[in-house]
């Protein structure tokens, strides 16, 4: 399945799953038959992957999420949206997650006023996120305030291109986020 981790690459020609949507060599062609453990762990990975997460990390999402009240699985996805470098790229200051992290953890994202340099921060409703000030100088932050008014912004984020700020306004919905997954597979495979 496409996840679309590579930023812009993704929506060209050069996107690799496009030019051969199976694995590489001899056998990457034979038609594969998953077990019920497989279509969950597949499904885990995926989520991984799309939110650049390692396994101990994820492990711990999926505790907070539990203890939360409601659905485990939309818990979870709560979780992960509210991580800042996801917040980072739903804002459109960055093309992807991986870079979104990189941006935070060099330390140039200030979350209410204070320099945070944690990816796995948890933003909350209400919390205003920006730049800190002697990065808004730099060729990349000029050049992605150009580009902030062509960027689809997510709709639960209210953004200032101006003085490339943003506030996380509400935590989204189930079906705001656009993501293609079952997220009760993820709810199955760690209550195995």
């Amino acid at each position: 399945m496409k996840l679309f981790l590579k930023g812009e690459r993704c929506y060209t020609d050069k996107c690799s799953f496009d030019r051969r949507p199976y694995p590489p060599g001899q056998h990457g062609q034979r038609r594969m038959k998953f077990t019920e453990y497989g279509v969950r762990l597949r499904e885990k990975q995926k989520v991984r992957r799309i939110y650049g997460v390692l396994e101990r990390q994820f492990r711990r999402h999926f505790e907070a999420a539990e203890k939360r009240p409601g659905l485990t699985g939309e818990n979870l996805l709560m979780v992960l949206e509210s991580r800042l470098d996801n917040v980072v790229y739903r804002m459109g200051l960055a093309d992807s997650r991986a870079q979104a992290r990189q941006i935070v953890r060099h330390g140039h994202i200030t979350v209410n006023g204070h320099k945070t340099d944690i990816p796995s921060f948890s933003a909350r409703p209400g919390d205003e996120v920006g730049i800190v000030p002697s990065s808004r100088s730099s060729e990349y932050f000029q050049t992605a305030q150009q580009q902030l008014p062509r960027k689809q912004v997510a709709p639960w984020m209210a953004v200032n291109a101006g003085s490339l700020t943003g506030r996380m306004e509400r935590m989204p919905s189930r079906d705001e986020l656009g993501l293609d997954l079952n997220e009760q597979l993820i709810v199955e495979y760690y209550s195995r």
